[in-house]
């Protein structure tokens, strides 16, 4: 019996893809939910790449917003059934950040 080498799972963590922060934080999520996290927490939500992971997050919210991050959650959400006439298709998956700012700092979108 030889050796067997062990493989990652995940095939997106082990990756040389370098992004660049516009690549890695794709649009604001601005919903109303989102504006009043922004108020009230100092919380702001992203569409973000599915192979960018929390530190590339907060690196790319420092760098394009010129702000500090205080801490990066993130959800996968899945995409969705949808229907178009006789056909049966489905969203894209994607990934949100919810990022929690330091308190003398905000983003202002509009």
């Amino acid at each position: 019996m030889g050796h067997v080498k062990a493989r990652s799972r995940n095939p997106a963590t082990k990756t040389s893809l370098h992004l660049e922060p516009h690549q890695i934080i794709m649009r604001p999520l601005v919903t109303e939910k989102g504006m009043q996290q922004s108020t009230d927490h100092n919380q702001y939500s992203f569409e973000v790449n599915m192979l960018a992971d929390k530190i590339q997050i907060r690196s790319a919210v420092e760098e394009l917003f010129e702000v500090e991050v205080e801490k990066v959650r993130i959800q996968k959400r899945p995409g969705k059934q949808r229907r178009h006439r006789f056909k049966q298709g489905q969203t894209k998956n994607w990934k949100k950040a919810i990022v929690t700012l330091k308190p003398e700092f905000r983003i202002d979108f509009f």
